[in-house]
């Protein structure tokens, strides 16, 4: 596989409509919207933006929340949402003002409140990344249990006194929703089933070449876990994720000291957490990643792109994705003129050469018959030829010409070197091999002199995928000569 491809298979989003009205439910940007629209002349805040104490309980009420501690932390919460993303404004305290208002400041609509109903969808999405970056702030902040240890003599926190690597922290929660990701869209944009946290925590500190775990990692990945439970209810009512924290019982053991150790195979994994990236965690977190180089597609990126860049891109794209890519591509142009245009760029002997073919072949079937003066006309060219007759017959066509054998045998080798590289060596692609070797009597004797560049390389794989030895044995000879012809 081409070393240029990209590391992560592309995502399908929703569109922005619908990812702005996610972005909107969210309970925690909604409550902010709600508090930006209920600050006024008597709103007060302190010296940080905050609100004071005394109006936690009105701003808890208007958000329907009880009057009590709870309350009045996720209405805290939600007032800094909403001053961090700008839809609230803060005013510093009156310095000339001789009452005891003199020492707090104001607060008044700001300017992203207006685009939250009049805005576009994407300006709701910047607003709400806005606040997916203020909580990943807090995500990442240190918990400070005990604060008498880590004040200084004038009452400021001594923050060389924690056990705190603030880059350290970013780094292994963007590791860790970096690999969500991956697990969401290797699955075809939409994860089946919720991940266990320990599955993710295990994912950045066990290595990948250590067989049982040892203590000391299983210990650290215990840690993880905690971590991480904390940190995922921070971003469940973002609407980033859908969470299932870890059991009470379990923390219970934690706090007596007792770490919550990663389950064993017959434990109920889901005591431990669960975890799943919503539409809208996808869009964020993609976001997240673009800002910071990582090169993360996304269908609908090749839509605009010529035929070459559309078939050697879907080189990397799972079967749902490429089928959704293409349509958009070929939705922009007219039938005729598509089909043309793919046709000349699946020529070629290079190396991505037959699984560009392959993905022009797929691209074909989405076409209907406005295509066909186009298949037709490289039914005599000795690349294309065999990919043509494959869509007229298939199109029903009763006059298509019968392929000579060499070009039967060159589709063969052309057809297993894309399957090769498109999805490696599986099962489906060792009964295709099988299939072809019984269809074709002598078939390693002939597919030896395919004067394709991929043929000693072909033979070599139904070698290995070909479950009869004696046949297998056949195709290694073959590769041998394919490859000594090549030399000469």
């Amino acid at each position: 596989m081409p070393e240029d491809r990209p590391t992560l298979p592309p995502v399908l989003l929703h569109t922005d409509a619908e990812l702005a009205r996610d972005a909107l439910a969210a309970p925690l940007l909604s409550r902010a919207v709600r508090l930006a629209r209920w600050a006024g002349p008597a709103t007060r805040v302190g010296a940080g933006g905050e609100l004071i104490e005394e109006q936690l309980p009105a701003a808890a009420g208007e958000l329907g929340l009880p009057a009590d501690q709870d309350g009045a932390a996720h209405a805290s919460e939600a007032w800094r949402i909403a001053v961090d993303t700008g839809l609230v404004e803060v005013s510093e305290p009156d310095e000339n003002a001789e009452d005891e208002e003199a020492e707090y400041g104001g607060a008044s609509a700001g300017e992203s409140l207006e685009l939250v109903t009049s805005g576009s969808p994407q300006d709701v999405l910047a607003i709400w990344q806005e606040a997916f970056e203020a909580v990943h702030a807090d995500a990442t902040a240190p918990v400070l249990d005990d604060l008498d240890d880590i004040l200084s003599e004038d009452g400021e926190i001594d923050f060389s006194a924690l056990d705190w690597d603030p880059e350290a922290e970013t780094e292994f929660l963007d590791g860790v929703l970096g690999n969500l990701y991956l697990l969401t869209v290797s699955g075809g944009g939409a994860a089946e089933e919720p991940v266990p946290l320990p599955a993710l925590a295990a994912s950045m500190i066990v290595p990948d070449d250590m067989g049982e775990p040892t203590d000391d990692v299983l210990e650290q990945v215990s840690e993880a876990m905690m971590r991480l439970d904390d940190q995922f209810r921070l971003f469940e009512p973002l609407g980033l994720v859908e969470y299932r924290p870890v059991d009470e019982a379990l923390l219970a053991e934690e706090a007596g000291d007792e770490a919550a150790v990663p389950p064993g195979d017959e434990e109920d994994v889901s005591r431990y957490g669960l975890v799943r990236l919503t539409p809208l965690g996808l869009y964020g977190v993609r976001t997240r990643m673009l800002e910071a180089g990582v090169d993360a597609p996304a269908v609908g990126d090749l839509a605009d792109k010529d035929a070459d860049a559309l078939l050697d891109g879907l080189a990397c794209y799972p079967e749902m994705a490429a089928r959704a890519e293409t349509e958009q591509w070929l939705a922009r142009r007219g039938v005729g003129d598509a089909a043309v245009q793919l046709l000349a760029a699946a020529k070629g002997a290079d190396e991505g050469a037959p699984l560009r073919r392959l993905h022009c072949q797929q691209a074909l079937t989405l076409v209907g018959a406005q295509a066909e003066p186009a298949v037709r006309a490289v039914l005599d060219d000795p690349e294309l030829g065999g990919l043509a007759r494959v869509w007229l017959a298939e199109r029903g066509a009763t006059d298509v010409p019968p392929p000579s054998e060499s070009m039967v045998f060159w589709l063969a080798i052309d057809t297993i070197a894309a399957q090769l590289d498109a999805e490696g060596e599986p099962e489906e692609l060792q009964e295709l091999v099988e299939g072809l070797v019984g269809r074709h009597g002598g078939f390693f004797e002939q597919a030896w002199r395919v004067e394709h560049p991929a043929t000693a390389e072909v033979l070599e794989a139904m070698g290995r995928l070909h479950g009869d030895r004696k046949l297998a044995k056949e195709a290694r000879k073959a590769a041998f000569k394919a490859r000594s012809r090549q030399a000469s």
